[in-house]
């Protein structure tokens, strides 16, 4: 514990010093566990020198609570979107939907759900739609949602982004191939800056075809751990070097993904800077480069 603190304190001192400007393009500020204390985890940030924060909704209530926070502060920015685990899952709030076994279908056909969607995401605020995507990871919690349903709620929100000419925060964890396919099949609904994969994963092909597409690269804490990821078969480190840096930006996925050393305690926004640090390190220069260059590239698709 005493070590711990100790790094705390050593890390805490380098991000002020350090750092001046920086964009946490993708954070969940409106999840639980920030409930006790997101002023302080804002202000902190903000104190760091994080200038930017993006915090995004997975489904109605978080991205309207993302909407609410972003009002309080300059800086802080929203998106609103449904997040593939949450198809099977939202219906069941919502009165009108009242056939349990067709819940998700009349989800995707519910005029009044979308009706509040495009809503929300009309907010000056709001500068994406997402996170949405595809995931086929099994989780113990709740195992693959379907496939198919998974893949209309994605067209749905694509859809919807263009309507709205915002970009896209995709979500993609083992499902690539599909995403890559239906972006394909849909290339008129995206912008000329269609959005971003956020903590990016996957082999070099997958990479090209992202970039080949438009989009931009999310890299979050992850890139300090070692090894591989379960299910993957290209190191992060390995992708970090090969994206080129104008295609770069940096996240963290609060409360989630913190980077090393302090992985297993909770993420915050503040330590963006760890994550830019890292990758001027992979990539062999300053991070003033890498803090100037994503900073760009974060006002170029987001437009703030």
């Amino acid at each position: 514990m005493m070590l711990f603190l100790l790094n705390y304190c050593f890390y805490q001192s380098k991000l002020v010093v350090y750092s001046s400007r920086m964009t946490d393009a993708h954070c969940h500020l409106n999840f639980k566990a920030f409930e006790e204390d997101v002023e302080s985890v804002i202000k902190n940030a903000f104190e760091a020198g994080v200038t930017k924060i993006i915090n995004v909704g997975t489904k109605l209530d978080s991205s309207q609570k993302a909407i609410e926070l972003a009002q309080k502060y300059e800086g802080l920015y929203a998106t609103v979107g449904i997040h593939p685990h949450h198809i099977d899952k939202i219906p069941l709030c919502h009165s009108e939907l009242v056939s349990e076994s067709k819940d998700s279908i009349a989800l995707l056909q519910n005029d009044n759900f979308w009706e509040e969607f495009e809503n929300l995401a009309k907010h000056p605020k709001v500068v994406a739609i997402g996170e949405c995507g595809m995931d086929f990871y099994k989780y113990e919690t709740n195992g693959i949602t379907d496939p198919k349903l998974q893949e209309e709620l994605f067209i749905k929100q694509i859809e919807i982004a263009n309507k709205l000419k915002l970009p896209l925060q995709i979500h993609n964890r083992q499902a690539g191939k599909e995403i890559i396919d239906i972006l394909a099949r849909h290339k008129s609904h995206l912008l000329n800056l269609p959005g971003v994969f956020h903590c990016f994963a996957g082999d070099m092909d997958f990479l090209k075809k992202v970039l080949d597409l438009g989009f931009y690269v999310g890299f979050d804490g992850n890139i300090t751990y070692k090894g591989i990821a379960k299910g993957e078969t290209t190191s992060l480190k390995d992708l970090v070097k090969a994206t080129p840096l104008d295609r770069i930006l940096t996240e963290t996925d609060s409360p989630y993904l913190t980077p090393a050393p302090f992985r297993g305690a909770r993420n915050m926004p503040e330590y963006v800077i760890i994550v830019g640090k890292a990758i001027a390190g992979i990539k062999g220069v300053s991070f003033e480069e890498i803090r100037e260059k994503t900073i760009e590239n974060a006002t170029k698709i987001f437009n703030f």
